[in-house]
């Protein structure tokens, strides 16, 4: 039976566990060919067994988005075996320890800083040409509420989304006439994760959705396509 996705290629990043691994899986059982990137080799290996299990495809490419020509390594990488990117997700992100503003952990500022923003200009900038050769390329963001909405204590974490999202917009508004390249920000909202138990650690898990509920709305965000600079936050 042909999947909605059949012949579309995807890479992931932070693809390794929480909600990019729920949509490297998602992607893959919907017929898409996925790249699986993180810094976790076996977390990755994990995650491709069970997409093969399910009889879908991937390819792992451990990077670290850190590291000054990684991305771009990563871009030339992927243009060496195929022609085109249909679909970038933007999950991988760095929590920093929630503090007043006057606190503020400068490694793990700029660690946030670094994952959050600056591997994200990279990621739009060496894979620009490949969505673009795409027939429909499209790119979804994984954001927070706390990016546009400041909240006490959350001001390391919520400044890298905030420019994150307008990272993403301007990028938006500046393919929007020149090709047929989308990009969403989607909001996952309350999700059983390995970073929200961070910043949430007397929460029960179970009282908030798992990142499967995530990955198949981002599925299903591709399947039906969207208008570009679309934004909106998946409820449990």
């Amino acid at each position: 039976m042909t999947k909605p996705l059949d012949g579309k290629l995807a890479l992931v990043t932070g693809a390794s566990k929480g909600i990019g691994a729920a949509t490297a899986k998602a992607l893959a059982e919907a017929g898409a060919h996925v790249v699986l990137t993180g810094r976790d080799v076996r977390s990755l290996e994990k995650v491709e067994d069970a997409i093969h299990e399910v009889g879908g495809a991937s390819t792992i490419a451990p990077v670290d988005l850190g590291e000054s020509d990684g991305i771009a390594r990563l871009a030339s990488a992927i243009a060496g075996r195929w022609d085109k990117l249909d679909y970038l997700v933007i999950s991988a992100a760095y929590l920093p320890t929630l503090s007043p503003v006057t606190q503020i952990d400068g490694k793990q500022f700029s660690q946030a800083v670094t994952t959050n923003l600056l591997a994200t200009q990279a990621l739009l900038a060496n894979f620009d040409p490949l969505l673009k050769r795409a027939e429909a390329g499209r790119v979804i963001g994984l954001t927070s509420s706390v990016g546009n909405e400041p909240r006490a204590y959350w001001s390391a974490y919520g400044a890298t989304k905030a420019a994150f999202d307008n990272l993403l917009d301007s990028y938006a508004q500046e393919v929007e006439k020149i090709g047929n390249v989308r990009v969403a920000n989607i909001d996952p909202g309350a999700t059983r994760t390995a970073m929200r138990a961070k910043a949430y650690p007397g929460e029960d898990p179970q009282t908030v959705k798992p990142p499967e509920d995530v990955a198949a709305r981002i599925v299903e965000l591709f399947v039906n396509d969207f208008p570009t600079r679309h934004r909106e936050r998946v409820e449990g």
